[in-house]
């Protein structure tokens, strides 16, 4: 059996998530290994680097499998490609060592979540991106964010209730960047800003969660130095809204 890694990129409006479901076929992995197993003749299982959600893009999601075939690289970026749904491309195709597991042998994940200050519609940003109407303190933010930075325990910023696994992660960087999103049908020119985090991994909603608490910070609603209590508390009600799951992007993951 070969062992293949893939690169793929995909819109998530309109799918239930990345996992694979029984109530729906409608999910990321779903659609991916009903093509794999058409194209190779048999039963074939994916594994992604991880989960997304529903409404969750990616740009460099991870996945790998196994399989009996003598088709090239070439060919399967080719043939998946041609039937799979325009919102969903594969970008690299590669065979790789037997022991290569997407998901376990993950070393850090970078994500970005958009957000567009407007008062007005923002047709062509809708489902990528947060819209607000509120100001935001770019600087106040950032303070805040510093204190996410590090290994920490998250649970306060999970909506995971219980669970066995360790809710410690290690946040490597959060960048707030602020840019101009332009309008197309009106040509005009707002602000948009980009947090992206990189860290080792991520818990369910973490990053969500994390954006939703800085936004607050951001509209003067917290102060930055609640972040602190807000780890210390490890009380999902602590921490700030869940943000919507379209502004958020699986920019890469790092092996």
């Amino acid at each position: 059996m070969r062992n293949f890694k893939i690169v793929l990129q995909y819109e998530g409006t309109r799918y239930r998530g990345w996992q694979r479901q029984v109530s729906t076929d409608n999910t990321i992995q779903g659609k991916l290994e009903s093509l794999l197993s058409k194209m190779l003749g048999q039963e074939t299982e994916i594994t992604g680097s991880g989960r997304t959600d529903a409404g969750v893009h990616a740009l460099g999601q991870v996945a790998n499998f196994h399989a009996d075939t003598k088709m090239s690289e070439r060919e399967i970026l080719d043939y998946m490609n041609f039937y799979l749904p325009e919102d969903i491309a594969v970008i690299d195709v590669r065979e790789v060592s037997p022991r290569f597991h997407s998901r376990l042998n993950v070393k850090g994940k970078t994500y970005c979540y958009r957000v567009v200050q407007t008062d007005i519609p923002h047709i062509f940003d809708r489902k990528y991106a947060h819209l607000i109407k509120e100001s935001l303190d770019v600087a106040a933010m950032e303070k805040a964010a510093e204190y996410l930075v590090g290994t920490h325990d998250f649970k306060a910023f999970t909506s995971t209730k219980k669970g066995k696994k360790s809710t410690i992660r290690t946040i490597e960087c959060i960048e707030i960047i602020r840019t101009k999103s332009v309008s197309m049908c009106m040509g005009n020119a707002q602000d948009e800003i980009r947090f992206i985090y990189s860290g080792n991994g991520f818990l369910y909603h973490m990053v969500r969660i994390m954006t939703g608490t800085l936004l607050e910070v951001g509209m003067h609603k917290r102060r930055p130095e609640e972040m602190t209590e807000i780890l210390n508390s490890g009380q999902r009600e602590m921490a700030g809204e869940l943000v919507p799951a379209k502004g958020l992007i699986l920019m890469e993951v790092r092996y």
